[in-house]
């Protein structure tokens, strides 16, 4: 295995279809503009890439068969190079990265193209594309009623009952998201906002309030991967991809089961997503003492608490006292998501885990502005999509 640079990262900034940041763009105009950014930020050239690995999806995916990396080589000029199109829902695009990341590790390649992109379907994400009643989403969205922020607000309220987190404690974690995004020039919020604001918001399903949730966006990410051997004929600082995961939620994991099963804890949770983080740790021979910040996936505020204490950074119940006494900002002990987050954001699906990694890689050449963490040395991305899929990645410099 050959060690594995982050040469060049590039985004599209995040917006919502008709706005003036991404008007009537498709996803492909949206994607080239990331990628052209990250091959700028590279110092590379098209001609260079030997590979594309690319998130896709059925909202806006290329051809109407997700095949979004087909679309970005027609677009940016057709090379021969091979492509693969990922799909894992919300975890696509840390998904595509592991791929690109394996092909360049293994000595396949020596430079490859990570991309997603995505042009959101207003309203709520609808996770079944098809009427079938075998199907698990068909039935918990028609039948049980319940699309995401219902489920997410089942969780919040669990949290509630069990560590007596209070919903002011959960809007405080938004406010703190939109003081990073406010510095931050690819989200799609960039103004601050109070406690009174978001407790003003309406409740989209109670506990969670309109403004503790992420929307829908249009937006796109690209990095550029090379071995750490061609990196050097680019720079002499490069970013160095210390572990890349993916991993599927096991047998005994309650959430297919329904968060009423009496005689599972709350840490059988989302096993994908620790699976996947612990994977990272350990291919990568480090701890969560060794992690400078994180940027994780919340889809709403609720899983800034939950994930970090079930990935062991602190304990059961203790993240909302972190949060409370400002360990989780840019300058605190334990800064969790600095780019402002999936809530300042919103999620364009198959673009997050490649924009946790271009942000994991500002913030770790020192290019973040007001939202730099000091001293960053190393920081964790992770993402958990549809299916039980999730995937971690850990960067350093």
């Amino acid at each position: 295995m050959q060690e594995v640079a982050v040469l060049g990262v590039g985004m599209h900034r995040f917006g919502k279809t008709g706005d003036a940041v991404v008007g009537t763009k498709s996803v492909t105009e949206l994607c080239r503009h990331a990628i052209n950014e990250a091959l700028r930020d590279a110092g590379a050239n098209w001609r260079d890439i030997q590979a594309v690995a690319a998130a896709s999806s059925r909202f806006s995916g290329g051809k109407g068969w997700g095949l979004n990396g087909n679309d970005v080589v027609e677009d940016l000029g057709s090379t021969g190079i091979p492509v693969y199109n990922m799909s894992a829902g919300c975890a696509a695009g840390g998904n595509a990265f592991n791929v690109g990341y394996s092909l360049v590790a293994g000595g396949v390649y020596d430079m490859v193209l990570v991309v997603g992109g995505e042009v959101m379907p207003k309203g709520m994400i609808q996770t079944s594309g098809v009427e079938e009643a075998t199907d698990p989403e068909f039935l918990r969205q028609r039948c049980v009623g319940m699309p995401g922020p219902s489920f997410w607000s089942t969780l919040a309220r669990r949290r509630m009952h069990d560590f007596g987190t209070t919903e002011e404690q959960f809007s405080r974690i938004t406010v703190k998201a939109r003081a990073c995004s406010v510095h931050n020039p690819n989200s799609r919020f960039q103004k601050a906002i109070t406690i009174e604001d978001v407790l003003g918001s309406p409740y989209v399903s109670n506990p969670l309030r309109l403004f503790q949730i992420c929307p829908v966006s249009n937006g796109a990410a690209a990095a550029i991967i090379c071995s750490a051997e061609k990196a050097r004929q680019f720079t002499t600082h490069p970013v160095t991809v210390a572990s890349s995961a993916v991993a599927t939620m096991t047998f005994d994991d309650m959430l297919p089961r329904g968060l009423a099963d009496p005689v599972t804890r709350e840490d059988n949770l989302h096993t994908e997503v620790r699976n996947a983080v612990r994977s990272a740790f350990d291919k990568a021979s480090m701890g969560p003492q060794d992690v400078s910040f994180i940027e994780l996936q919340d889809n709403t505020c609720y899983y800034e608490l939950a994930f970090p204490e079930e990935w062991g950074f602190c304990e059961p119940g203790e993240a909302q006292r972190l949060m409370d006494d400002g360990e989780t900002t840019p300058d605190g002990r334990l800064p969790i998501n600095p780019s402002g987050g999936f809530v300042s954001f919103g999620e364009a699906t198959t673009a997050m885990g490649v924009f946790q990694i271009a942000e994991l890689t500002w913030q770790l050449r020192g290019q973040a502005g007001g939202r730099q963490v000091p001293n960053a040395k190393v920081g964790l991305a992770q993402t958990n999509g549809l299916g039980g899929n999730a995937t971690a990645a850990i960067l350093k410099k």
